[in-house]
């Protein structure tokens, strides 16, 4: 009797074993290939791997760029090293969008030349390029306009099909393998937008101070709607400047201020007056701009003598709109 009870418990309990083993083994192919029953374990981990995602932000630096110089490539490689530095960005392309000629500045040169010796100093680079949209207007357009510009078309480009979007710029598609035989659910078509960023210097964030130049509203925009990044030069104090504006302080923490600690004097203004007194500006304008500058002669004393006389156009249509 009590060896028949033996018996029955010891197969009682190899069959359990046997069940717990087949459930092990069960469970293991069924977490290494999730797909083969319709099932998928991965959603929560992608989702958490996107959460920790840089975002992405696309620099933009508005100007006259008349001409363009060595300290403007500059200060696209400095923020760019100051924002992947925090470990939140990642900073996927960089535009130089040149002011149109109805800004009506002193000794602004035409857009075509300012367009030209622009994308001529950013042939060698492979994240920065220029755009020509600001620069072809009839009219003046409000730096906030530009951006609003700017960003509409990458939520445009982030529409659009994968195919379509390497067709139209002349790319190879990339195929994510972490993707392949994967449901819509875990790896949508739909991108984020990467953020557009005004890149700037100090002396462009001073700017917004002065009366009738920017638009208390636009500045709100820019600042709170899309973010700065400045680049400030030794002995500039732009902290300063940021107390004393009630707008940026509000905002302060959508404005990246950047240390330039090579100090670097270049502006457009000294590379101008040196070309007028027939002065040597190699190694403070891109190579293949002082071609395009020496080919055309471009820059002297009446070249500085455009639009003398006339009120910047800023001035004009806020004065006119603000007649108080």
């Amino acid at each position: 009797m009590w060896v028949t009870d033996i018996t029955a418990s010891y197969f009682r309990i190899v069959k359990s074993h046997y069940l717990l083993l087949m459930f092990l083994i069960l469970l293991l192919d069924f977490i290494s290939n999730p797909e083969a029953i319709g099932l998928n374990l991965w959603p929560p981990v992608r989702a958490m791997e996107k959460r920790t995602e840089r975002t992405e932000v696309v620099l933009l630096a508005t100007g006259s760029f008349n001409p363009v110089t060595v300290m403007h490539l500059r200060l696209f490689e400095l923020a760019r090293d100051h924002l992947h530095e925090t470990g939140k960005y990642k900073v996927v392309k960089g535009i130089i969008s040149p002011v149109g000629d109805a800004y009506k500045k002193k000794g602004l040169l035409e857009a075509s030349h300012r367009l030209a010796m622009a994308e001529l100093a950013t042939k060698n680079t492979d994240w920065v390029e220029v755009d020509a949209w600001e620069c072809s207007q009839t009219e003046w357009v409000e730096t906030v306009r530009v951006m609003r510009h700017h960003q509409q078309k990458l939520e445009a480009e982030c529409q659009e099909s994968p195919e379509k979007v390497a067709h139209r710029k002349g790319h190879k598609r990339k195929r994510d393998r972490s993707c392949q035989d994967v449901p819509d659910l875990n790896c949508s078509n739909r991108k984020v937008v990467p953020q557009i960023r005004l890149l700037c210097g100090a002396d462009v964030l001073e700017s917004m101070s002065v009366p009738n130049l920017w638009k208390d509203e636009d500045v709100l925009e820019i600042i709170s709607r899309f973010g700065v990044v400045c680049i400030s030069r030794l002995g500039n104090d732009i902290r300063k400047f940021i107390y004393e504006s009630d707008i940026l302080w509000k905002h302060k923490n959508n404005i990246h201020l950047v240390e330039e600690w090579i100090s670097n004097d270049i502006s457009s203004t000294k590379i101008r007056r040196a070309l007028r007194r027939g002065q040597s500006v190699r190694y403070l304008v891109p190579d293949a701009a002082l071609e395009y500058i020496e080919k055309h002669e471009l820059y002297n004393e009446q070249s500085e003598e455009k639009n003398a006389g006339l009120s910047l156009e800023p001035f004009k249509r806020n004065c006119f709109s603000n007649p108080s």
